[in-house]
């Protein structure tokens, strides 16, 4: 859920005032855990950071090196933050789970848009795309006839009560 300014600009005025993020979730009626990240977000750019809502997209060589810095340099999330400019601790948390599962690759960044469409076969000859065929239909028989088993299972079990 987004908040809205008012809310965070509130928050930024309990902040200035020394409240913790405990006291400031239960002011605002906000869960801790959005209440946290704020705090980090404050903390590492300021009220202007807090208030800024457009997204910002970041390279794969700043992910793979703010995930490094923080798994291998043993250098704190704020600190990260910081150096590197990023405005949320949300997408770092998120880069370094990515890295522990799937490495440097998987901060790489995603295709946008729709999935282009998958070119028709072309069979080099009629044999050819009737024995293709037939594996199709065949395929559609065995999960047919999986089906039939499944259901005729079912209908033993509900005679035999």
């Amino acid at each position: 859920m987004r908040w809205d300014v008012t809310t965070r600009q509130e928050a930024i005025r309990l902040f200035d005032l020394g409240f913790g993020h405990k006291a400031v979730g239960a002011q605002l009626g906000c869960p801790l855990g959005t209440v946290r990240k704020w705090l980090y977000t404050f903390k590492v750019g300021g009220k202007e950071a807090l208030l800024m809502r457009e997204q910002r997209s970041y390279s794969q060589e700043l992910k793979i090196a703010a995930v490094q810095d923080f798994l291998n340099e043993g250098v704190s999330k704020p600190e990260i933050m910081e150096k590197y400019g990023i405005r949320s601790i949300s997408p770092l948390e998120s880069w370094i789970g990515l890295y522990r599962e799937g490495g440097p690759g998987a901060l790489a960044p995603k295709p946008r848009g729709r999935r282009r469409r998958r070119e028709p076969l072309v069979f080099e000859s009629r044999e050819e795309e009737l024995l293709a065929r037939i594996q199709e239909l065949e395929l559609e028989l065995a999960i047919q006839k999986r089906i039939n088993a499944l259901a005729d299972g079912s209908e033993h079990k509900r005679h035999d009560r």
